[in-house]
């Protein structure tokens, strides 16, 4: 087979891919894109499932909020600390091998948790469900990143987003439905995990089997026609130095750590994170003020669809404030977006009673909160990413992004059950009494308050350095980039 090399910018990988390929079109829409995004469905999905079912597996393994805390926990920093693996993998593989690869790992892992019998076993197959996240989540953001161009990124990672979010919301309505039944004797809970699994490896097969990288498409490789592939497959045989396969990605991280950009970014995610893992204990709090399965369920659905069309709208915004103010706009949506998690916060733990009959009350604050509040990562962070590191280092930056951010927002879930149990006095028997639950209720939002008001507020804040060093890291990339391509000139 005839090998072609890729002529990204900035660099020609030390990979020789087989001759380029063309992604198949549905109704004029790209295979390889549709495919990606049904993998971030399900993605979403998996996360949402164990938070959706809170109350059914802390009576199924007699676990409090610290307890589930810790499955949050396990599966986050796991997650976290095992990212940059992604990056090494994305150097020296095609990113649909990647992919199914990780897919395969959180599927099998979400079917165990669903058939353990103790608690023990939980943690142990959410740790690995985290790996698997860990492999797939950088290469999905690099992917996207590739395929757009840098005025239409942000509206691309907010569709990524919001299809993401669907499968949130799927994830979750189905978890917390089936979960107030039994099938064939079964618990409800323990279905929906196998069920998911099941989808999720067929999604997996698909992605390994059709998906095309754009490494290796025509219609996206930033280069050019077929004579700059073969002068750059030239340039990379006289040029080309002897490496290892940890070499490059020694190389590789240290050029995304040096960058301020990537290191502000961190900085406010760090907190930023904080309050969306502990959100995860929002449908143990509203069955503890007494809603049911499927109200809840309603209820949480609100919310993501909300952040889904936040998400969506925050980096379609971006993008067109972008082309007036290319300097500081995805800033400006940035530190909107994590100024409106304070008063939201507020209005929603500690002004609206805590009573079943305030359902609409609940639902309308929460779908204004979630369209308000998840902007940060499609309007900002992932554009800006792109922007400041080589496109061969994307993958790179974006799985140290997420072992940083993930790592310290993993603590999220277990401070929420602390500050719940050991501040405010919550009683594991909150769900024997109609007394109790209103008391565990209160101490649950109060626990929840603090761990958002607060991060929420020093997220906002930590955004303001990007005003000045954004524009010097872009500026400084794209000089990096073109005299590396007149190096190459010069060469041929």
């Amino acid at each position: 087979m005839r090998h072609r090399t890729c002529t990204s910018p900035c660099g020609v990988s030390s990979l020789t891919f087989p001759a380029k390929m063309k992604s198949r079109r549905i109704f004029g829409f790209s295979l390889s894109l549709i495919l990606i995004n049904l993998a971030s469905i399900m993605e979403r999905a998996d996360e949402n499932l164990l938070p959706a079912v809170y109350k059914e597996v802390s009576e199924a393994f007699n676990a409090g909020p610290i307890e589930l805390g810790y499955l949050t926990f396990i599966l986050k920093f796991v997650q976290s600390i095992a990212s940059p693996v992604a990056g090494v993998l994305v150097l020296h593989h095609d990113r649909p091998v990647v992919l199914a690869v990780g897919t395969a790992c959180w599927a099998l892992s979400t079917s165990a948790v669903g058939l353990s019998q103790r608690f023990e076993q939980v943690a142990f197959w959410r740790a690995i469900n985290g790996f698997g996240l860990a492999i797939v989540i950088p290469a999905l953001q690099s992917f996207i990143a590739d395929s757009y161009m840098d005025g239409l990124r942000g509206t691309g990672f907010g569709l990524l987003s919001l299809v993401g979010a669907i499968g949130g919301i799927g994830g979750s309505v189905l978890a917390t439905v089936m979960a107030g039944h039994e099938y064939w004797g079964i618990p409800g809970w323990r279905c929906a995990f196998i069920l998911m699994a099941s989808v999720s490896l067929l999604i997996g097969a698909l992605v390994y089997l059709f998906v095309v990288d754009p490494r290796r498409d025509p219609l996206v490789t930033h280069g050019g026609d077929d004579d700059d592939t073969e002068r750059a497959i030239s340039v990379a045989k006289s040029t080309a130095i002897p490496s290892s396969v940890w070499s490059n990605s020694w190389l590789a991280m240290k050029s995304v750590m040096k960058v301020r950009t990537f290191q502000i970014i961190v900085l406010q995610g760090i907190v930023g994170s904080l309050p969306w893992t502990a959100m995860v204990f929002f449908t143990m709090w509203f069955e503890l003020i007494g809603f049911d399965n499927n109200s809840s369920a309603a209820l949480n659905s609100l919310f993501a669809v909300g952040c889904a069309m936040g998400s969506f709208l925050g980096g379609f915004i971006a993008d067109r404030i972008t082309k007036r103010f290319p300097d500081s706009g995805r800033v400006m949506c940035a530190q909107f977006s994590a100024f409106m998690g304070i008063p939201f916060s507020w209005i929603l733990l500690t002004r609206i009673e805590p009573s079943v009959d305030n359902w609409n009350a609940f639902a309308v604050t929460l779908f204004l909160m979630g369209l308000s509040i998840s902007w940060c990562a499609t309007c900002a962070n992932n554009p800006m990413f792109a922007e400041v590191v080589p496109p061969k280092h994307r993958t790179m930056i974006y799985a140290f992004d997420r072992a940083f951010e993930g790592s310290f927002a993993s603590f999220a879930a277990p401070a929420v059950g602390f500050l719940t149990e050991k501040i405010y006095g919550y009683d594991s028997e909150s769900f024997k009494s109609a007394n109790a639950s209103a008391q565990g209720a209160l101490a649950l939002s109060k626990g929840l308050f603090m761990m958002t008001v607060i991060p929420f507020g020093l997220c906002s804040l930590f955004y303001s350095p990007l005003y000045v060093v954004f524009k010097h890291d872009r500026d400084s990339t794209k000089l990096a980039c073109s005299k590396e391509l007149e190096d190459r000139d010069r060469v041929i």
